[in-house]
């Protein structure tokens, strides 16, 4: 092996003798003496008795003693057991090579591929863009979807929501915006879902494709811990490919889920309670997470999706609403259109993208307030219309929303398998707004 190779192997070992001791265990918290640490540092914990190996974080120090949360569970650790203090610290191994990749937080493969090779490493908790270093957002994003690029329009560097109801179809829109943006790198977070889901998202909604696409996961098996950082790790390999001047998706289901994780770390180290049980950390995470994302001045962009699970369809849940005031956008699923047999199920006059009026043109803008008026219109008068009470000629604007309903709904309407052009979509919609009065 040659020299210099040996030398940057030996140096990011832990050749110092130096150790601490567990004294306490629970659940959800490792209490330990013996080691001069700090809040966030990477700590091994080594068990005398199996060799077994965790890693954890030291979240709370009183005096000489302080607190670890794990990364994975503590059966098989006692007292008495080892705890090293990891020099690596809060960094992981970035490059091209975790393209095409499905990897867990740590970037350990989990697709079995093979092992990943990459010698640069990034810190996981990263500050946000300076705001005077963040580029203004002037460029459109297609996305392949006729009802987000023609009435919801997105741009390069924005952060939006996409918030919904169990079962209302998230993970089918994120499958369609991965295969319909022409993002060349795309970074996809799957945080705190179903392990069952991850290759069912691969294989149904991606259809395998994983082309220029790297998926971090962090099951709802895992611990707390790993599900919290999985959104950091995720976040901090699309700023690897944004600093090289690229524009990168990133697509990160589900905030919700990462809220919890927090909530489990902020009760176990006895932070109080507040609104539906979260603790306040839970709150002040989201824009730690969400700011990261947007467009930097010198280099590339990071257009961002957050899905948010809306317990009960209730918007005003604690999470929704933060993230709400937070992201620069929201599209809301509805559970009634996909009733309907409505897919996407995109609620137009629930949603909306805060960039949209600096980015699509002045026809364009013009069709998308026509629509929305008119779709106001048909909700508003839905029963009279069902019921035969609505006599044709009354209203002059309703009987044009009337003469268009279908071709409206079917302009909402998007099979899974099919990519929509952004410029055909905007030409359908002026067209469609244009048409006089059948």
């Amino acid at each position: 092996m040659p020299l210099k190779s040996l030398k940057e192997k030996l140096s990011s070992k832990n050749f110092s003798v130096s150790f601490g001791e567990v004294v306490k265990i629970n659940a959800t918290i490792i209490t330990a003496t013996g080691l001069k640490v700090s809040i966030s540092d990477m700590v091994k914990i080594i068990s005398n008795d199996t060799n077994q190996e965790t890693y954890g974080m030291v979240t709370e120090i009183d005096g000489g003693t302080f607190f670890i949360t794990p990364f994975s569970f503590v059966e098989g650790f006692c007292s008495g057991d080892r705890v090293f203090l990891d020099q690596t610290g809060m960094n992981i191994p970035v490059g091209e090579s975790l393209l095409g990749r499905v990897v867990d937080p740590f970037m350990r493969p989990i697709d079995s591929k093979g092992a990943i090779n990459n010698s640069k490493l990034a810190p996981i908790i990263k500050a946000p863009i300076a705001a005077m270093r963040r580029g203004m957002i002037d460029e459109v994003f297609s996305v392949g979807v006729k009802g987000i690029d023609g009435l919801l329009t997105c741009g390069k560097g924005q952060k939006l929501g996409i918030f919904a109801g169990s079962g209302v179809g998230k993970s089918t829109l994120m499958g369609m915006i991965v295969r319909g943006s022409d993002a060349p790198i795309k970074v996809v977070a799957l945080i705190g879902e179903r392990g069952r889901e991850v290759p069912e998202f691969i294989e149904k909604n991606l259809r395998g494709n994983l082309e220029n696409t790297v998926i971090v996961v962090a099951t709802s098996d895992d611990s707390p811990l790993m599900r919290k950082y999985g959104a950091f790790a995720a976040m901090s390999v699309a700023e690897y490919f944004k600093d090289q001047g690229l524009d990168v998706l990133f697509i990160m289901d589900s905030v919700t889920r990462f809220a919890m994780a927090q909530r489990e770390i902020g009760l176990a180290l006895g932070e109080p309670p507040t609104s539906k049980g979260y603790p306040p950390s839970s709150l002040t995470l989201l824009p730690q997470l969400m700011e990261r994302a947007g467009k930097e001045e010198g280099k590339g962009s990071i257009t961002a999706f957050f899905t948010v699970l809306i317990e009960g369809d209730d918007m005003s849940d604690p999470i929704a609403d933060q993230s709400r005031s937070i992201l620069d956008g929201h599209i809301v699923l509805s559970r009634e259109l996909t009733d309907f047999g409505i897919y996407p199920p995109i609620h137009v006059l629930h949603s909306a993208s805060r960039v949209m009026s600096d980015i699509v043109s002045r026809e364009h803008l013009s069709s998308i307030l026509k629509f929305r008026r008119f779709y106001t219109l048909l909700k508003e008068n839905e029963m009279l219309i069902r019921i035969g009470a609505y006599v044709k000629g009354t209203d002059r604007e309703l009987d044009e929303a009337l003469s268009k309903k279908d071709a409206m709904e079917n302009f909402l309407s998007q099979s899974s398998s099919v990519k929509s052009d952004y410029k055909e979509s905007v030409d359908t919609l002026i067209k469609l707004m244009k048409e006089a009065i059948a």
